[in-house]
């Protein structure tokens, strides 16, 4: 059996476990593992893949602006081809929607970030809406879709290139600490580091455990997708992501296909999520009434997990039961738009360091993110 040590041991490798790595490997050593044989297999490799700065709660959007930089102009030699490329997002009502559209809108970053649509304006920009469906519409232009294979594959190069370690197909078996550190056995090989930073998406919880350590309440949500032919004669790659307002549904183009989704969120255990039946039709079904699309054929389907806090916000920083385990979980549906700025927060966090000056000026509190606000 092999050993390995490094600073820092960091399990999972999805878009959070790569990029805090990858910063974290600037000045540490740093040991990257991945339960699976490809990293971002799970919830990374799953994802709409859309960067809008009016999702989520404030944390998150905090997150998000800080994010825009990075995603929009990244550093240079990060990725070969951009990271983001134009889409806007069309917020959509029914009459019986319209007190919960101007509710949003009337959010002060949100009302600095959208503008309110005509009618026919929301139909030019998607002319498969039903006019007897959509009551009222608001635009945010400068919603983008994300390169999430480039974003991951950039981090993963930075922690190479740094000096850092990624080993696949390494479960956790076990996690124990003394004195000396920590002392990890994954896969069929023994680890020791200084600290642990956990980073597991759906398995934080339960690798918590490992190490004896108590579950902060995380919970895994299935969320459904699938591919389907556009209606014949449209060419729909310039038309907007389509977004119900009380989020039951969405769509948007994708390589010249739809990519569909009924915005469900059904409570899972960590698993290989599957898509069901029940929720592709849903999907269909709620789509289907509100334009003319008529799916005829589903290309290719797919379900993926985003694990949330109770509150909906990260949970990130270290378990005052086990001063040297760093918590990272909990990104939701929100991981890939926030993760240059989050990563960024976590590596300065779990290096005692004060949160970079840009994200305090978005907003962005420690305290707000930190797993003692559950209880942990």
């Amino acid at each position: 059996m092999q050993h390995n040590h490094a600073d820092i041991l960091v399990i999972g490798a999805g878009i959070a476990g790569a990029s805090v790595a990858a910063h974290l490997a600037e000045t540490r050593s740093v040991i990257l593992i991945e339960r699976e044989e490809r990293p971002g297999y799970h919830s990374t490799g799953r994802s709409a893949a859309l960067f809008t700065e009016i999702y989520g709660n404030a944390t998150i959007r905090a997150l998000t602006r800080a994010s825009r930089g990075f995603l929009f102009e990244p550093p240079g030699g990060f990725s070969e081809n951009p990271l983001t490329r134009p889409r806007g997002c069309l917020y959509i009502a029914t009459a019986q929607q319209l007190t919960a559209l101007n509710d949003f809108r009337a959010l002060p970053d949100i009302a600095l970030a959208t503008r309110t649509l005509e009618l026919g304006e929301a139909h030019d920009l998607c002319p498969i809406l039903r006019r007897e469906y959509v009551a009222g519409a608001l635009l945010e232009p400068d919603c983008a879709d994300i390169d999430v294979h480039g974003l991951h594959q950039g981090y993963l190069r930075w922690l190479k290139q740094r000096g850092g370690r990624l080993v696949t197909r390494a479960p956790v078996h076990s996690l124990s600490h003394n004195n000396a550190g920590w002392s990890v056995l994954a896969g069929a090989e023994k680890f020791t580091a200084t600290r642990v930073v956990n980073a597991a998406g759906a398995w934080s919880d339960e690798t918590a455990a490992l190490a004896g350590i108590a579950p902060i309440g995380l919970t895994p949500k299935r969320r459904t997708a699938m591919l389907v032919e556009p209606p014949p004669g449209l060419d729909v790659n310039g038309w907007p992501f389509v977004n119900d307002i009380e989020d039951q549904f969405y769509f948007k183009p994708d390589a010249g296909s739809l990519f569909l989704s009924p915005a469900d969120e059904t409570p899972s255990e960590p698993t290989d999520a599957q898509p069901e039946e029940w929720d592709i039709a849903s999907a269909v079904d709620r789509i289907e009434r509100a334009t003319t699309l008529e799916v005829r054929r589903i290309k290719a389907r797919w379900a993926g997990l985003r694990t949330f806090a109770p509150d909906r916000t990260p949970v990130v920083g270290y378990s005052a039961a086990a001063p040297t385990f760093f918590w990272l979980a909990g990104q939701g549906g929100y991981g890939i738009q926030t993760a240059p700025a989050l990563s960024r927060a976590a590596a300065a966090l779990v290096l005692e360091s004060p949160l970079p000056d840009d994200l305090r000026a978005e907003g962005l509190e420690a305290s707000a993110m930190s797993p003692q606000r559950l209880g942990a």
